[in-house]
């Protein structure tokens, strides 16, 4: 049997799904040469054995005068996002000079008194963001140039989640989203699916929609940890496991400041099979530790995924 494995991307601009691909896919065969899968590692990047495949959406975020008409409805839930982020880190902030920047973001975030005027939450929101860079190793490690690009990425999430902007047959922009999603998942057959960032909420929501067997189902960098922000939004309610999953890992990196709180089994219910979420710690070294391919190249990550594409072919 020929094993389909799909990526799901996350946040970002719109995409050449052909360079991501390409990127994603030698990551994970750098991650399973260390993992010691190195005869896997061919087919894998020539997809003779797998079918590999790249869920794509980035095109269908609104514009940017889209956003400005919506700002006033998102600016609260923006701030409620970077909240949770900081709230999650001040849990074990790692030395003082963290903790005191942790709390002088999150007065910027949650100040006393009345706000001043209807662009006022985006501004602390914005200057909370540029208050983080200063965060050791954030802005290299966590690759946020500025306040700003760091409210850009969260602001996806938010349109993810408040199911708005609709199509002219009526399909609002999350259903757009999980539809491109499941275009690529084998209908039939078993899919192994790696989801990153925003994806892996996406991918979290389609599986409750999937019918076949899905062997691993693998998130990397995961909001889903955001407690008041994104988890009341996230469907369906209660959070539980995807019937189809048979084995969920979540992998976090302490540097990757979306996670928030990683260990989704704390809030996530077992499926029917008794299949929960198992959260896994990785360190990636070097700047920028939330990009997939940063997870991918992990032996940790790689190796779990070789070993499912395996199962299925010899099933």
């Amino acid at each position: 049997m020929t094993p389909r494995l799909v990526f799901v991307h996350g946040v970002g601009k719109p995409r050449v799904v052909a360079t991501d691909l390409d990127e994603w896919r030698r990551a994970l065969g750098e991650g399973m040469r260390a993992a010691g899968h190195s005869r896997r590692v061919p087919q894998l990047l020539d997809g003779t054995s797998v079918d590999v495949r790249f869920a794509h959406y980035g095109d269908l975020f609104p514009g940017r005068e889209s956003q400005e008409t919506e700002a006033s409805e998102e600016e609260a839930e923006l701030a409620q996002m970077l909240l949770d982020a900081v709230d999650a880190r001040l849990d074990e902030p790692r030395e003082d000079r963290e903790a005191q920047v942790l709390r002088r973001a999150r007065n910027q975030l949650a100040p006393n008194g009345e706000a001043q005027g209807a662009g006022d939450v985006l501004r602390r929101v914005l200057a909370a963001g540029n208050t983080l860079l200063a965060l050791p190793g954030l802005r290299t490690v966590g690759g946020w140039t500025s306040g700003g690009l760091m409210v850009h990425r969260l602001r996806q999430v938010r349109q993810y989640l408040a199911r708005q902007h609709p199509d002219e047959d009526g399909a609002g922009l999350d259903t757009r989203i999980r539809d491109r999603v499941r275009a690529e998942l084998d209908p039939a057959g078993p899919t192994v699916v790696v989801a990153h960032s925003l994806g892996t909420v996406v991918a979290f929501e389609t599986l409750h929609e999937h019918q076949a067997p899905v062997p691993l189902f693998v998130t990397l960098g995961s909001p889903l940890g955001m407690r008041a922000a994104v988890q009341p939004r996230v469907r369906p309610q209660p959070l539980r496991t995807p019937d189809p999953v048979r084995e969920w890992l979540n992998f976090w990196d302490r540097d990757d400041f979306v996670t928030a709180r990683p260990d989704l089994e704390r809030f996530v219910a077992p499926n029917a099979a008794s299949v929960a979420p198992v959260s896994r710690r990785v360190d990636s070294d070097g700047a920028y530790v939330h990009p997939a391919a940063k997870y991918l190249a992990q032996p940790g990550v790689a190796g779990p995924v070789a070993e499912a594409l395996e199962a299925v072919t010899s099933a």
